[in-house]
């Protein structure tokens, strides 16, 4: 997931664009965080060398992937914010 978290990409779109994005990163959030859990709680054999040290960087990938998304998340919760208010 290399999406940087561009406010200018968020400043364009209308309020319902952006309930949507921050709708689909929610469950982008959820789905990377399940897998995360499920690499973390998976049992690796002690014989298969170099297991372990293979599921902690798939873990930490998804740990990236989480933390890049909560970035995005928060630049467009924010522009939301500011031009959505209710009335």
């Amino acid at each position: 997931m290399g999406r940087a978290a561009d406010p200018a990409k968020y400043e364009s779109m209308t309020c319902t664009e952006l309930n949507s994005a921050v709708g689909s990163n929610a469950s982008d959030i959820s789905q990377a965080a399940i897998t995360r859990g499920k690499v973390a709680n998976t049992s690796v054999p002690r014989w298969l060398l170099g297991g372990t040290s293979v599921k902690m960087a798939v873990a930490n990938r998804e740990t990236a992937t989480i933390d890049q998304l909560k970035r995005q998340q928060d630049a467009a919760v924010a522009v939301r914010a500011r031009k959505c208010a209710a009335g």
